[in-house]
């Protein structure tokens, strides 16, 4: 295997040239297990540690390397040390559970997302939308996958779709049955040699069967979904790399119960493209679309020409980034007092000394 066919490009190996990695070896995260990684490389697979420097530096965990990403190691015999992450050009990320001011790293160096719900029991818009502007956030272009459509009516199916296109714009919606494999076809048109893909959506939404799919052998186990709470089991409890026949590389991930939205950059403006351009003609720069007199995203949705649901959800959303970006502003302020604090005592301590 070569590193091409993990995804390895020029803008990586110009990296490696300019900052005088040539003397590591490379390779590409493709397993996290506690601090404990699994390396692919053109030799094969390694486990590997990251170097004692790079955690005493780290400042958060997204210092930390994450499946997708490159870098520059060691292998000694059957351990590869870590010593350097290359650039990540995307990652896809959403707020830490239970951390307001964290974000957990979900993939990095990822082109395509397949954003997946079950036609049965997952389908829900709200939360589609929360994935897209993870999506766009990141740089990331995203694919909607209604899968479980054997376990519906046409007609039923048909609305859903019509649903989805009506909310979402300019995004491929792909029908999909894991068990017949209609649909399927469609999404290995999306996939090319060389090109890093993700799996996203809540437990028992057919993710592992759709990777098994593509993969053509069971490499994911994969459970029904229980009768009596109709909920997705955990199948997949890490997240992995696998390189498919067609060329792709795909990377599954365990289910998300929860989306939190962090730090989405740009996400929410794509994501509710409609929204943000009717904001330019409010009365006020500092409408916040809620109560104002003047809103033209108010009379848009008074008027039915902005879907009530889809501006709730933007609204709800756009009070979870101001809290985090809140959140992580005193975070940092009150990091840079305790800086402060310390450099204070260091300096007394000095005094003292010359005492």
């Amino acid at each position: 295997m070569k590193l091409e066919d993990l995804g390895y490009n020029n803008q990586f190996e110009t990296f490696r040239k300019d900052n005088g990695l040539d003397v590591f070896d490379v390779g590409r995260i493709s397993a996290e297990h506690k601090e404990r990684y699994v390396v692919k490389t053109e030799e094969g697979e390694y486990q590997a540690e990251i170097t004692g420097n790079m955690r005493y530096a780290a400042q958060t965990r997204e210092d930390f390397p994450a499946v997708g990403d490159w870098v520059a190691m060691n292998v000694f015999d059957d351990l590869a040390i870590i010593h350097k992450i290359y650039p990540r050009y995307s990652a896809i990320k959403r707020q830490a559970v239970g951390h307001h001011a964290d974000v957990q790293i979900i993939a990095t160096n990822i082109d395509f997302a397949f954003i997946i719900q079950a036609a049965d029991r997952d389908f829900n818009l709200n939360r589609l939308e929360r994935y897209l502007t993870l999506c766009h956030a990141s740089g990331v272009k995203p694919i909607i996958v209604l899968n479980k459509i054997d376990l519906i009516e046409e007609t039923i199916k048909t609305e859903l779709l019509d649903l989805v296109q009506k909310r979402v714009n300019d995004v491929p919606v792909i029908a999909l049955s894991n068990e017949t494999g209609a649909g399927l076809h469609e999404i290995r048109d999306f996939i090319l040699k060389g090109k890093t893909y993700c799996l996203l959506g809540s437990s028992g939404v057919g993710k592992s069967t759709l990777l098994n799919n593509l993969a053509e052998e069971d490499l994911m186990k994969t459970e029904l979904i229980g009768e009596g709470t109709q909920r997705g089991k955990h199948t997949t409890s890490h997240r992995e790399l696998i390189v498919l026949p067609e060329g792709g590389i795909l990377i599954d991930n365990p289910g998300m119960r929860e989306v939190g939205i962090g730090d989405a950059g740009g996400g929410l403006e794509v994501t509710f493209d409609e929204i943000v351009d009717l904001s330019a003609g409010c009365k006020f720069k500092d409408c916040t679309h809620t109560s104002e007199t003047g809103c033209a995203v108010i009379d848009a949705v008074e008027n039915g020409e902005i879907d009530e649901q889809a501006y709730e959800n933007y609204l709800k959303m756009e009070r979870e980034k101001d809290h985090y970006e809140s959140t992580v502003a005193e975070r940092r302020k009150k990091d840079k007092a305790f800086g402060k604090m310390v450099k204070s005592m260091k300096k007394d301590y000095k005094k003292m000394d010359k005492r």
